[in-house]
């Protein structure tokens, strides 16, 4: 009797365990990841045409932290290659997020709090590895990035200036041709150790922002407790950053942050995926001060669609928060930063860009402004910040 009963226990324990691998990871990507309105999108046929001409770049995608195939259309989330491609987008940046602490807060993330990343990672069964290392976990998903490029002949991972270039001549003769590139967020990924920049590198990245929700070594996030300035360790990432033509995203830094590496670099830098104060008063959002300071070096502020970022759900709010921008320091240093699987809840999924460029014209912007807003600007920056060749 005994042994039948640890055989019953153990075949309890063995359906638990396969049903957090199995199930625990989607419901969590489908529960956080959500869309306000469902495709098929009804843009007017003004607004249809000038986005059949564009190519869309955003700056900021989470979709390598989830357990769907990027090149397989999935109904849940925000975005998969398929949706990507439907939606316009010829270039998408792609972050890795290596850390999530529980409880986290505009009004202050507490770095010590229990991480939520090595849940995800074991119910989506990466190796063993990340669930342990920061590292490990943005490597893996470098790994997903470039296993995805090797299966799809028309996708293509982005390194150098020449790969840039060589993306847009495919493009114009195959439309389908997309660019990534993939970008961490945050550099507690590089656990404390600046040679890991050139690890990270050697993988593919070729944008990083310092901190994430939280303080870290480095220094200051906005919604950090003690929101830093630079710090000596911070400055030598910042100067391996630099010697490596990473491009330094600025997302997520504290003001003190932000005008530190501003002083130790030069060149442009960008900003993501954030808002605005002026339109969205919040301490994720960028004030006026920074957004002329962004401007000033060459580079640009990605908008996003998420709520807190625009203080609405719809995309006349996004093109509000833009408008602000370009009024301020001009519509060349205007962009998109989704945040799309972020775990945010946005008004589209990426089949629905052609419903921002709808209210970029109602907001008063022209077809070429529209055009700067949704890639030109990002193409321009990154062609000024990648490395030449490898």
């Amino acid at each position: 009797m005994l042994r039948l009963g640890l055989y019953v226990l153990a075949g309890l324990l063995a359906l638990v365990v396969v049903g957090y691998f199995t199930v625990a990871a989607p419901i969590a990507d489908a529960r956080y990841n959500t869309v306000q309105a469902e495709p098929p999108y009804d843009p007017s046929g003004r607004a249809q045409a000038l986005h059949d001409t564009l190519m869309v770049a955003d700056l900021h995608n989470d979709l390598l932290l989830w357990g769907r195939d990027p090149l397989t259309r999935h109904d849940r989330g925000h975005t998969d290659v398929p949706r990507l491609r439907a939606g316009g987008v010829g270039l998408q940046v792609f972050a890795a997020v290596t850390q999530v602490p529980r409880g986290r807060s505009y009004a202050g993330t507490d770095a010590d709090a229990l991480d939520q990343i090595p849940f995800l990672a074991a119910a989506q069964r990466w190796p063993v590895r990340t669930w342990t290392s920061r590292l490990e976990r943005a490597r893996y998903q470098a790994k997903k990035l470039r296993r995805a490029a090797a299966r799809d002949g028309a996708l293509f991972l982005l390194r150098t200036r020449a790969d840039l270039d060589a993306l847009l001549a495919r493009r114009r003769t195959k439309g389908a041709a997309m660019g990534t590139l993939l970008a961490v967020e945050g550099l507690h990924a590089l656990e404390g150790e600046a040679a890991h920049v050139d690890t990270l590198v050697d993988d593919g990245y070729r944008m990083m922002s310092l901190t994430h929700m939280h303080d870290n070594a480095l220094g200051g996030a906005s919604t950090g407790l003690d929101k830093g300035g630079l710090t000596d360790y911070g400055a030598a990432v910042v100067d391996r950053l630099v010697a490596r033509n990473v491009t330094i995203d600025l997302a997520h830094a504290s003001e003190a942050l932000i005008d530190d590496v501003l002083a130790r670099t030069r060149g442009p830098v960008v900003v993501s995926h954030t808002g605005v104060r002026a339109t969205c008063d919040s301490p994720r959002n960028l004030s006026d001060r920074h957004i002329k300071a962004v401007a000033a070096r060459g580079g640009v502020i990605g908008v996003g669609l998420w709520e807190t970022a625009v203080c609405g759900t719809g995309p006349a709010a996004v093109a509000a928060s833009m408008r602000h921008v370009a009024d301020l320091v001009g519509v060349e240093h205007v962009a998109l930063g989704t945040d799309f699987d972020g775990t945010v809840s946005v008004p589209f999924d990426a089949m629905g860009f052609s419903l921002l460029t709808e209210a970029l014209l109602a907001e008063g912007f022209s077809p070429r402004d529209t055009e700067q807003i949704m890639g030109a600007n990002v193409v321009r920056v990154l062609r000024q910040s990648l490395p030449p060749a490898e």
